[in-house]
């Protein structure tokens, strides 16, 4: 079953944040945490992992994303690391596995940072967020589409679009997801003391990255996993910056079994 629901969800330095939240399944908690590209680039695994285990899965939509509204106040990974948290308390639900993509990623360390009951455990999926010189992050805003289809995937002609065929009204949302991501992650997508925050998570985490990304080097996951006290790491052949979509099967698997190593599967608190 899929439902998609409008939520309000209130927290305390920040005020009401809309957000619109679909679930799919019932069983052990996900949250699937989209990056740059938007909702519809975690869909089909949201699909896959619901469908393929006994699994709840909520995708929210960040704010500002896919044609919804953006808070002014909200304007950082941070905040909405606490509106996702709040989001968990309001619903009832602990022992969450929480699984980010890009900046979904950097907004997962966050919410491990948070040390929250809610949250069982974490799998960044080539997250952004880390200031690494020697392997710096892609500058995504002075790239056009093509070539960010080109470093993102290990495969990527699967994947291209033709924008210029694209809807009017498709065209305004990419805009705009674009616009909201330079307000969450400015210009260099990473906060420069993001990495000294890290040896202070206590949740279990697992770091996946695509061999193939181009957008944010390996080395960042390498990174992440050196930084996060007993954190695992995997990487993935033949996928580049976006697994769920490249090697979703694979991606799966490590996924459901770190999930069910490290929580106890209570759906709700």
């Amino acid at each position: 079953m899929t439902t998609t629901t409008a939520r309000t969800v209130t927290v305390d330095g920040i005020g009401p944040v809309q957000l619109t939240v679909t679930q799919r399944g019932d069983g052990r908690p996900f949250l699937l945490l989209h990056g740059g590209a938007g909702l519809p680039s975690v869909e089909g695994f949201a699909d896959l992992l619901a469908g393929s285990e006994h699994a709840a899965v909520l995708t929210p939509v960040h704010p500002g994303f896919g044609g919804t509204p953006r808070p002014e106040h909200l304007d950082s990974m941070k905040a909405l690391a606490l509106v996702y948290t709040q989001l968990l308390a309001d619903l009832g639900l602990t022992e969450v596995t929480v699984v980010g993509n890009s900046i979904g990623g950097w907004i997962a360390a966050e919410m491990a940072l948070l040390n929250s009951a809610r949250v069982g455990s974490v799998v960044i999926i080539d997250g952004v967020g880390l200031r690494l010189e020697a392997h710096p992050i892609v500058d995504f805003f002075a790239l056009d589409f093509s070539q960010v289809t080109d470093l993102s995937f290990y495969n990527p002609d699967p994947f291209r679009l033709d924008l210029a065929a694209l809807p009017d009204e498709q065209k305004l949302v990419m805009a705009g997801n674009r616009a909201a991501l330079l307000i969450y992650g400015g210009t260099t997508m990473f906060d420069p003391g993001l990495l000294e925050r890290l040896p202070a998570i206590a949740t279990p985490v697992l770091v996946v990255w695509g061999t193939a990304d181009r957008i944010v080097p390996p080395e960042h996951g390498h990174a992440y996993a050196d930084a996060i006290p007993g954190a695992q790491f995997h990487l993935i052949d033949e996928a580049g910056h976006l697994p769920q979509l490249e090697t979703p099967d694979l991606l799966l698997r490590l996924v459901w079994d770190f999930a069910e190593a490290n929580n106890d599967g209570r759906p709700t608190g």
